[in-house]
């Protein structure tokens, strides 16, 4: 089940997704039910796993679209061009990303990758209501640094259930589904160039350079934890103006979900919208010293997700 937000003529409503449209999650509810009491909401993690006071319903509901002629799923499709996509989780309270979660990356940026059972996931957060960008909507090159801004292909996590202190056993429990995100990053972020260095510069150069408003793509729908059975099999691919610059698999995870999960749970409580992005694989632009300008597009793949447009201004 995929599910993602929109706005069209009526407002921000909730859908199925699929690559040829939205089909309104109150629209499919009242054909598939006769009802129109359930299903009306606004937030996306009502009809998710583990929780969503309406996951039954909704995934009732998609497995009855499943079955039904393409005549009858036509007549409630709205197409792509009619409708806005949305970031499908607007305001999550926390917004984490990992730094180097797979070695090709590591060692494609000149480090050397150790063993998961000698380090620790590295966390950063982002801003989320300011770098948060919606599917279909663009990045913009920062002029206080426009030259080396960088794509990052990520699979990401929507947490579903409180969690503090959980196992990697028991951590997808929590999970309510997955989603992309791009990390964009300004690889040569240097605020005030005439300071006086200290030893700490470079990280906050790195981390600062994350931040820049519209730094993080996100969608373009979640796809509910039920429907991937293996969030550690997903094949990836990134696109810069129809050229494939990342190729590889969420199987190359350092730190697998569960993992990470675990990792910060044991000391950040997580809350339901939490999202943590687990990491960009290699084929990064700094690799090639290839970066974003405008005018180009990037279309960021994760199987059974699909795909996240972004174009750059």
């Amino acid at each position: 089940m995929r599910i993602c937000r929109y706005r069209d003529e009526s407002g921000t409503s909730i859908g199925f997704y699929d690559e040829s449209g939205v089909v309104p999650v109150a629209a499919a509810t009242l054909a598939a039910t006769k009802s129109d009491g359930s299903c009306s909401t606004e937030n996306i993690l009502d009809v998710l796993p583990p929780d969503g006071a309406d996951s039954q319903t909704a995934r009732h509901v998609a497995s009855w679209l499943d079955r039904q002629p393409a005549d009858t799923i036509k007549e409630l499709r709205r197409p792509h061009d009619q409708v806005e996509l949305l970031v499908p989780i607007p305001r999550p309270n926390k917004l984490l990303l990992l730094a180097g979660n797979y070695a090709k990356h590591i060692e494609e940026g000149g480090g050397t990758a150790v063993e998961r059972a000698e380090t620790f996931p590295y966390v950063f957060m982002k801003p989320p209501t300011t770098t948060l960008t919606s599917p279909g909507a663009a990045i913009e090159i920062p002029s206080v640094s426009p030259n080396h801004v960088d794509w990052e292909l990520e699979l990401a996590v929507v947490i579903g259930r409180e969690a503090k202190g959980v196992s990697e056993a028991k951590a997808l429990d929590y999970v309510a589904g997955y989603t992309i995100i791009n990390d964009i990053s300004d690889r040569k972020f240097k605020p005030n160039p005439e300071r006086k260095e200290r030893p700490k510069d470079d990280f906050f150069d790195w981390l600062h350079g994350k931040w820049h408003d519209s730094f993080c793509p996100c969608g373009p729908c979640i796809t509910s934890a039920d429907a991937i059975a293996d969030p550690q099999q997903l094949g990836m691919k990134l696109s810069v103006n129809g050229d494939i610059r990342q190729d590889a698999s969420t199987a190359q995870q350092i730190f697998p979900v569960a993992a990470v999960i675990e990792f910060i749970s044991s000391f950040v409580t997580l809350e339901p919208g939490d999202i943590i992005s687990t990491g960009t694989v290699a084929g990064v632009g700094n690799a090639s010293k290839t970066y974003l300008k405008a005018g180009d597009q990037i279309e960021a793949m994760i199987d059974s997700i699909g795909t996240l447009v972004t174009k750059v201004v």
